[in-house]
């Protein structure tokens, strides 16, 4: 009997990530995995295309089993395929456009093969499924980048917990635990601008008042996340996101922080990286019925 096959897609505002995922055997084989730029901003034609291109070359293997996954960021109507993105920034020109519908006939394949996922379910469900989650029944899981994503497992299937809309100290989540955060903190510290994290990482070895900041980003995490554990009481806490490569920063300040609120959770770091969330996807694809 061949192993169950499925094409996982992770697609963000700039980039596009797809690979095989064995869903068999649980793993993903690399040899697959390719990645290539997507324009958020584009028109509806050219997403569509940069989209088709990178999917085409899978559709044409023989070993192909008509099943495709796609970890896409919300606003998003999972069940029916459209994204409901408008005032993001990104993906508005596709905007409650039947995104299944259009692949499909861009690959020329049954529409019923494609299937989009939450990207912040996505990532627990891949670490829960081959990752650092394995054998974990309670989990709530956290991407921190651009924006704040959330989700939460109880030993069926991830979901989205849409957490970064939550009211949060004098804002919501979102304010708090994204990059915008970051570079606004340290205009506001310094009268000078940077372009994200990696960059404000960068300056910290010279520059004090990034380690400084990074601590108060750690203090306001454990107070966000005893927030997420006294509601969810899960057994695991997964971090994932761009800015866990910077995780060293703000990594002592957080453990200190979720003790001195005595919270016990143990926390990890994704190991899976940006392959999570299509291997989410594929193991959701496989195992749940949208609701």
């Amino acid at each position: 009997m061949n192993d169950k096959m499925i094409l996982g897609l992770d697609i963000g505002g700039s980039h596009i990530t797809a690979g095989m995922v064995n869903l068999t055997q649980g793993f993903i084989n690399n040899e697959t995995v390719v990645r290539d730029r997507l324009d958020a901003l584009a028109c509806a034609e050219t997403i569509v295309n940069q989209m088709k291109d990178i999917i085409l070359p899978f559709v044409r293997q023989d070993e192909f089993q008509h099943a495709i996954a796609l970890a896409f960021p919300g606003p998003f109507d999972y069940e029916n395929s459209i994204p409901l993105l408008k005032d993001q920034g990104k993906f508005r020109s596709i905007y409650k456009m039947d995104l299944s519908a259009l692949l499909a006939e861009a690959l020329q394949i049954d529409a019923k093969s494609i299937r989009f996922f939450n990207d912040a379910a996505s990532f627990l469900q891949g670490e829960i499924f081959c990752g650092v989650g394995k054998e974990c029944s309670r989990a709530i899981g956290l991407t921190l980048g651009t924006g704040l994503g959330s989700s939460k497992y109880f030993g069926k299937y991830a979901e989205d917990a849409a957490l970064w809309k939550a009211p949060f100290m004098d804002g919501i989540g979102e304010d708090y635990l994204s990059t915008k955060w970051f570079t606004t903190c340290y205009k506001n510290k310094t009268g000078k601008e940077v372009l994200g994290v990696k960059e404000l990482a960068e300056l910290g070895s010279t520059e004090p008042i990034v380690q400084d900041i990074f601590n108060e980003f750690g203090k306001n995490l454990a107070l966000f996340l005893a927030e997420f554990v006294h509601k969810d009481q899960p057994e695991l806490i997964i971090l994932g996101g761009s800015m866990t490569k910077a995780i060293h920063f703000f990594y002592p300040v957080l453990s200190t922080e979720l003790s001195r609120l005595k919270i016990s959770v143990p926390v990890k770091i994704s190991v899976l990286g940006e392959l999570s969330a299509l291997i989410g996807a594929a193991s959701l694809f496989s195992s749940i019925n949208v609701k």
